[in-house]
């Protein structure tokens, strides 16, 4: 779905019918993904050139899609490193057969939310030095964890495996604060992904509770804010609304993000 919303072409019917249902009621979603795609690129490129981070590891990476985690990392610094990792076997297989020829990035099956397994994951060890800085990618991955506590615990295990210097991007479906409209919108939208064979949920959490996933990281300038508003390449500017029916509008706020830093304290 999260392709299709981008215009690529690693989808299927089931995801072009699923994704339909969610414009018909949540218009602007092809919008949002592409603010979601671009603060991921702006956070890799800040993590390889800013912070001198040459390994990532992108949990709940999806088929693989415009502007890939090692292509932008790649670009930034010849020597980066990337493990993606999806619970998916049909992410994998595209993952696998685009990686084929690439050495310094490997796709491996794993969870968020059982992060002692992945850690111990023989590919992604003989990728990544977990003694020295790690960017770890949470984008629109946490929101398809509905259980607060197995999240939080989840997050904190890698924040305690990562090496101080480490960075954490996270996107996160947020609450709607402008309105029972835009709340409902949101809500409409989030069940297409319960009532089809999405494979996931969408669980909304308020600003409080998606800081919280940062486990007392240092939370970067600009902190946590809308999509288009993280370090943008030009002016920031969250898109315009798109009116709603009875003259509302679906306005910015559906998705937070932000990037903390581990320090030598933690």
């Amino acid at each position: 779905m999260y392709d299709f919303y981008l215009g690529g072409k690693d989808n299927y019917p089931a995801d072009r019918e699923a994704a339909e249902k969610v414009l018909a009621v949540a218009p602007r979603t092809p919008a949002i993904a592409r603010a979601n795609r671009a603060f991921l690129r702006r956070a890799v490129r800040y993590m390889a050139q800013d912070a001198d981070i040459g390994q990532f590891v992108d949990i709940g990476c999806g088929l693989p899609t415009q502007g890939n985690v090692h292509q932008v990392a790649q670009s930034a610094r010849d020597d980066a490193k990337v493990v993606y990792v999806d619970n998916d076997p049909v992410v994998l297989a595209h993952a696998r057969a685009l990686l084929a020829t690439d050495d310094d990035t490997v796709a491996v099956q794993g969870d968020l939310v059982r992060p002692d397994e992945l850690l111990a994951e023989p590919r992604l060890r003989g990728l990544i030095d977990l003694d020295r800085p790690v960017g770890l990618l949470l984008i629109s991955v946490a929101h398809c964890v509905s259980d607060d506590a197995v999240l939080k615990d989840a997050v904190a295990t890698w924040c305690r495996a990562l090496a101080p210097g480490s960075h954490v991007a996270v996107s996160h479906i947020a609450l709607p604060t402008s309105g029972p409209d835009q709340l409902d919108v949101a809500l409409r939208g989030a069940r297409v992904y319960g009532e089809t064979k999405a494979n996931t949920a969408m669980t909304f959490r308020d600003r409080a509770q998606i800081t919280e996933m940062f486990g007392g990281l240092d939370l970067l300038e600009p902190g946590l804010v809308d999509l288009p508003d993280w370090r943008p390449d030009g002016p920031a500017a969250s898109p315009a609304p798109i009116p709603l029916p009875g003259g509302h509008d679906d306005g910015p706020g559906f998705y937070l993000c932000g990037v903390a830093r581990k320090g030598e304290d933690r």
